[in-house]
């Protein structure tokens, strides 16, 4: 009888509760009979894995016509067995006792044999989680009982330490839900005290360790992991295993592996270029992983089913690229486009992510997205804290600061559904470098030879102009009928957008549709049209430039007002209060005349004007640098060479610093801030040693700002960058000092304007909070502190000397 009752145990808890989802096929047989069919099959549903998944089980029904009184049958005999289990539960937890009502249990089981199923089982799915959860109970009950754990008693002592005080509240929490997850069954937590406190011991760390454990295991979080022997990166030139990894079976995965082998061969050129420019400088290789969030089935992947029709293509022409520049340049890449992926590459236990990854991280990197980061929430538990500053968010528009804090966010109004991740800001990378408070990772346009360059100008068309805009949608602009005729007047005009069977009613009959084009298709029209004009939407997409770099003049409207989250639903919920004055403000901004023009579309001399001055400028194709490869390969290699956001950077005290020739290190009187000659910013004292950073503080440049003006707009107006590194360094009295601000009172605080200072109430405020260094934040009562720096020809991301 005991034998059979073991065997009885097993039988349950290996059917109900197992270590994956699966889906049972039910054909007029017993629910027993299929359980032990599977536990026939031998190893597979282990009762060692206890709890490793959720108490579900996803059932299809073949056959068998609905009916009621069926309903009513099954339903009646799943409260029979519940009544049985509540009855067993009080009993005493013997062998002899649980073996014979499980006994009972599995008859009853045996005899629900209804001839004809339902087809949809769903409706009775939380009642049998509710009777495998009682079932694991009593299971669990009666493996405690007859337990002698390491020669002690089965019961523990809850340590009152004053070095742990959350011990006691994390036990009760245990207590109560410790089936919440089935990743603690897998830690070895059983119900018991002397469980949980192992645990919350030796994989969590909120107890002490316990005396009687074996103590040659210490907690993770005192574990300190060996490093492993750095290894050099080596360009790559052959791209065979990258396009391997990325996969198929996704039209979004096959228009990123056609871009990666359309630009093969300029990502070689490139590489070698960089590899002689570097002059085979030593280059850590990393192991990296790349988790394509929106492309998961978990997140919709609302993207691939548009791929063919229209829909946006940005997302993934810059991922294919941050692929092929990782890859390129020589680390050691995982790519996951699922979260099964996901959970395997990064070893996290089976479950709903409660409890946290016991071993080290296996990646120096990982890149992902808002949809990533929800995953990786969901799936690392507390692990994402204490890893998080391995992370690299690639977000399209960025998140600023008073975004980025959660609580900061919170209590300000600031708090939107993204952001809030409490990340160094410059852990946010963008596909243009609008916020300087995050890093501009980029994307690349195709480069062109110099015999290619004389072939567009011979072959352009001077009276022709594609308009921007794929989708009908982007056709009903209010207005659009207006400036199209005046363009009509001067210009043939074409369209790229996609439709079916009839021609989308948006568009207007003088406009030549040739739907859809393939890539290489597209870019022959380009390379005949003198205009590529836009719409004003998509907002920054990658287009433009493309047109550009085929000898295309970009037209494009200005917003009046700007457009922000304040006055468009478009920006609304995104993390950033940045104010966009054209569709495109990096090509306003950065390229500019006579490649790009930024007129008033509401105003129709100005648009007559500048068609007729299009049809007279000459223009040759033009791509900026950090749009190649070569500019793309040099902005990451530096990023992942010289960003390190694991490493505490202490708060910067200018009393520590050493002069040359001075004692001991002492400090020497004199400024840690001198003039710049021909400027009006202040540059770090050649006499002063500079503590090690990057960007170098070789390239500070200290401004203030005026009232109501950011530190974007402060230091774009001297001609530099800021740079956000930088703000420790000028968080001081001494800066203050230099700059020669008049203050009574110098408070420290939290908030994202900070450092600055009030002219009027000689008011000065430093910043107590690191993660609120804000380029992005500005107040019309305050004078801001700017921290500017220089930056390379064609390669705003880095400074002259930070390759």
């Amino acid at each position: 009888m005991i034998t059979g009752s073991t065997d009885g145990k097993i039988m349950v808890r290996r059917c109900l509760v197992t270590f994956k989802p699966f889906r049972i096929f039910v054909v007029g047989i017993g629910f027993f009979s299929v359980c032990f069919l599977m536990t026939s099959l031998g190893g597979q549903f282990s009762a060692k894995r206890l709890g490793d998944s959720p108490f579900t089980i996803r059932t299809e029904v073949l056959g068998g016509v609905e009916s009621r009184g069926v309903l009513r049958k099954i339903s009646d005999m799943l409260e029979v067995i519940l009544k049985r289990m509540d009855s067993l539960s009080k009993l005493n937890n013997t062998s002899s006792t649980d073996a014979r009502r499980l006994d009972e249990l599995s008859s009853a089981l045996n005899r629900f044999q209804p001839a004809g199923l339902v087809e949809r089982i769903q409706a009775i799915a939380q009642n049998v989680s509710n009777m495998a959860t009682r079932v694991e109970q009593i299971l669990q009950n009666s493996m405690v009982q007859g337990r002698v754990r390491d020669g002690t008693s089965s019961q523990c002592e809850i340590p009152r330490d004053p070095h742990f005080p959350e011990c006691p509240g994390k036990v009760d929490w245990m207590r109560a839900r410790w089936t919440s997850d089935p990743c603690y069954a897998f830690y070895g937590v059983d119900g018991s005290d002397c469980s949980f406190l192992v645990y919350l011991s030796e994989v969590e760390w909120f107890c002490p360790p316990l005396v009687w454990r074996n103590q040659s295991s210490p907690p993770t979080q005192y574990v300190v992991q060996p490093k492993a022997p750095k290894r050099q990166a080596a360009f790559r030139t052959d791209l065979s295993v990258l396009l391997d990894q990325v996969g198929a079976g996704k039209e979004s995965l096959s228009f990123m592996k056609r871009r990666i082998r359309r630009l093969a061969q300029q990502w070689a050129a490139a590489a070698n270029r960089l590899d002689a420019k570097l002059e085979q400088r030593w280059r850590d290789q990393k192991k990296i992983l790349v988790h394509v969030g929106f492309l998961t089935e978990e997140s919709g992947d609302v993207f691939s089913p548009k791929v063919l029709k229209g829909g946006p293509l940005g997302e993934m022409v810059q991922w294919a690229d941050i692929l092929t520049a990782l890859h390129v340049l020589g680390h050691n890449l995982k790519i996951s486009m699922s979260v099964k992926e996901l959970q395997g590459f990064l070893g996290v236990p089976p479950g709903r992510g409660s409890c946290p990854l016991t071993g080290p991280l296996p990646f120096d990197l990982i890149y992902t997205d808002y949809h990533g980061m929800q995953q990786m929430k969901q799936h690392m538990g507390l692990s994402l804290k204490k890893h998080k500053c391995h992370i690299r968010v690639i977000d399209t528009f960025g998140t600023e600061p008073a975004y980025n804090h959660e609580e900061y966010a919170t209590l300000h109004g600031y708090r939107t559904n993204w952001g809030y991740w409490n990340l160094n800001a410059r852990q946010y990378m963008t596909m243009f470098p609008h916020t300087p408070d995050n890093s501009f990772m980029g994307f690349v346009s195709e480069e062109l030879n110099e015999t290619e360059k004389k072939s567009i100008q011979q072959n352009k068309v001077n009276n022709m102009a594609v308009v921007y805009g794929k989708e009908a949608s982007m056709w009903k602009l209010q207005g659009k009928d207006g400036f199209l005729q005046i363009l009509h007047n001067y210009m043939e005009v074409h369209g790229t957008v996609y439709y079916e069977t009839q021609r989308p009613p948006e568009v207007p009959a003088f406009v030549k549709n040739h739907g859809l084009l393939p890539q290489h298709e597209l870019q022959q029209l380009l390379r005949k049209a003198k205009l590529f004009i836009g719409f004003g939407f998509p907002y920054e997409g990658p287009a433009p430039l493309e047109a550009i770099a085929n000898g295309c003049i970009f037209l494009q409207p200005k917003f009046t007002p700007p457009h922000s989250s304040l006055n468009h639903e478009f920006f609304r919920g995104k993390p950033t209060s940045r104010e966009v004055s054209s569709q495109h403000p990096y090509a306003e901004q950065y390229i500019g005349r006579p490649h790009v023009m930024t007129v008033d579309y509401n105003n129709s001399l100005e648009f007559d004007s500048a068609i007729r001055e299009i049809m007279r400028t000459q223009v040759e194709p033009y791509l900026p640098y950090e749009y190649t490869c070569e500019g793309m390969l040099e902005r990451v290699h530096a990023y992942i060479q010289h960003q390190d956001f694991c490493s505490l950077e202490p708060p910067f005290v200018p009393t520590n610093l050493s002069r040359p020739g001075s004692a001991g290190g002492s400090r020497v009187p004199g400024p840690l801030f001198v003039p710049l000659p021909n400027s009006t910013a202040l540059g770090w004292a050649s006499n002063v040693t500079a503590p090690a950073a990057w960007p170098p503080l070789s390239s500070l440049r200290l401004l203030v700002s005026q009232e109501g003006q950011s530190c974007v707009e402060t230091c774009r107006s001297e001609g530099f960058i800021c740079e956000p590194a930088h703000f420790r360094f000028i968080n001081n009295k001494e800066a203050l000092r230099r700059l020669e601000v008049q203050c009574d009172v110098v408070d420290s605080e939290v908030n994202h304007i900070l450092p600055a200072f009030s002219v009027l109430r000689r008011e000065c405020g430093l910043q107590r909070e690191p993660l609120l260094f804000s380029c992005a934040g500005y107040s019309p009562k305050y004078r801001r502190l700017c921290p500017c720096r220089d930056f390379r020809r064609g390669q705003v991301a880095l400074c002259r000397d930070c390759l």
